[in-house]
């Protein structure tokens, strides 16, 4: 059901092999932080990020899918979603949620379906 959630979209720009690590997090409204980890596997593609001051001392997951564009001119990869949204998903707890398939399920879900853009109903 949410298996879409976790794969680049095809006009991301995203080559598969590409290291992404350190590239700036650009949100709708601003950036969120750099690249900490990312996964290419099919279908379990995804970024950790670290949002650095801007939530402090916290990180992100964000499904591949979310990534609109890859700049590797400019180092950056740009979300389509706004900081309020990316705030207000799931909490990520990296050594609790990384390898956690019902953390995965409910961030797929809260990204992929249900609401327009991603995000919870409103």
């Amino acid at each position: 059901m949410t298996e879409h959630v976790w794969s680049y979209q095809p006009t991301a720009g995203h080559l598969a092999g590409t290291d992404l690590t350190g590239y700036k997090v650009e949100a709708t409204d601003g950036g969120i932080g750099k690249v900490d980890k990312h996964s290419d596997e099919v279908g379990d593609a995804y970024l950790v990020v670290d949002t650095g001051v801007w939530i402090f001392g916290k990180e992100v997951l964000l499904p591949a899918s979310t990534v609109v564009r890859i700049d590797p001119e400019e180092k950056k990869v740009f979300v389509g979603r706004t900081k309020e949204q990316i705030k207000d998903a799931p909490e990520f707890h990296r050594d609790q949620h990384l390898g956690n398939a019902g953390y995965r399920e409910e961030l797929g879900t809260y990204y992929g379906t249900g609401a327009p853009f991603g995000g919870r109903p409103a």
